[in-house]
Formats: C-alpha cells, sequence, structure tokens
C-alpha cells in the first residue's frame, strides 16, 4: 500500500479496502459475469457496511458457485438450506431467494438486451458520469439514475435493488466516476 498516494476517505487504510479502492471500484465494468458478482455482493451489503461483504466475498464465490448466474438460477430448496447453514456468508433468508430469483431475472434481460451490460449502462447514456467531489461525503446516496435503474429492475421482479442498493452498483462497476477530485484513481477510472 503507498501511503502517499491520495485516495478516497471512505477506505481507510484496511489494507483489504484499500486494495479494492485501488485495483476495482469505480473501474468500468462491461462484461455480465462481473456485473452480477456485483449486484448479488451489493444486495447481500443492503442494510450492512461494504467491509463486511468485501471480508466474506471470496466465501461467497464458494458458496455460490464463483458467481455463476447459469447455476445459481436453478438452485434448488437443498441448495439454498445449505447456504442458510453456511456461517461464511450472510445467512438472511430474504437475500438468499433473491440472489436465486436475480439470477433468473438477470437472463431474462440478457434476452431482451443482448447482455445486462448492454440494459444498465443504458441508464447512463453507455458512458460513465464523472462526478467531481472534493470529499467522498459529496457524493449522493441516490440519483436520478439510480432511481430511474432501481424502478425498472424493480419492476422487472428484482428484489434488494432499492436507489441506494443501485447507486452503490453504479459506484463499484463505474457507470459513475465518484473518486474524489485529487484521488490517484480519479483520472485512471
Amino acid at each position: 500500500m503507498d501511503s502517499k498516494k491520495i485516495r478516497c476517505g471512505w477506505c481507510g487504510t484496511d489494507p483489504l479496502y484499500v486494495k479494492y479502492h485501488d485495483e476495482e471500484w469505480g473501474a468500468p465494468v462491461k462484461d455480465d459475469k462481473t456485473m452480477f458478482e456485483f449486484l448479488l455482493l451489493e444486495t447481500f451489503q443492503a442494510g450492512l457496511s461494504w467491509i463486511t461483504i468485501l471480508r466474506k466475498r471470496e466465501n461467497f464465490r464458494k458458496a455460490f458457485d464463483d458467481f455463476d448466474y447459469k447455476k445459481i438460477a436453478k438452485y434448488d430448496q437443498s441448495k439454498i438450506d445449505s447456504l442458510l447453514q453456511n456461517e461464511g456468508i450472510i445467512r438472511n433468508k430474504l437475500k438468499v431467494h433473491s440472489a436465486v430469483t436475480n439470477a433468473k431475472l438477470f437472463m431474462e434481460v440478457q434476452k431482451e438486451f443482448g447482455s445486462f451490460s448492454n440494459y444498465i449502462w443504458g441508464f447512463v447514456n453507455h458512458k460513465p458520469i464523472k462526478n467531481i467531489w472534493k470529499t467522498h461525503k459529496d457524493a449522493p446516496a441516490t440519483t436520478a439514475e439510480s432511481d430511474a435503474l432501481s424502478k425498472d429492475l424493480k419492476k422487472r421482479g428484482f428484489k434488494f435493488v432499492g436507489s441506494t442498493v443501485v447507486y452503490a452498483h453504479m459506484q463499484a462497476t463505474g457507470m459513475v466516476n465518484d473518486h474524489i477530485e485529487d484521488c490517484f484513481r480519479f483520472h485512471q477510472v
């Protein structure tokens, strides 16, 4: 970790958080597998801190078949029950069920738009929104775009996709560049 680099304040000094900030957060994601991974993780994060999810990310990866939405869409009650016993992940019944539902709907969106990426990036005209913030606290929790995307996802039947969760997903996948202006990643992503 390079302590001389200026980073967004939210990542603090936790090495896992810093690595995530430096290598992933805000970098545009266009492939559906990674897009689904972030969607699944963000929905489990609802009401919790992101560092909690990051610390359990590899457990989620193992438990959810490397975030393979095609496999997840086919999970039966037996698999769901085993997930609910898995201490390495967030064992919330509604969220586990939503992962299966969202995987099925994810594939429906793919059929309609050619890819989930095509669909979701349409909400920002297929290019990242670049914001200019002095501190990470200046970034909003929701925007008109996250409101519209959240509303559309809910209309399609997706679960745990409120506007705040959706905006966090947009930030993570680079649909919005919310790195602070002085952050070394601001111009990189």
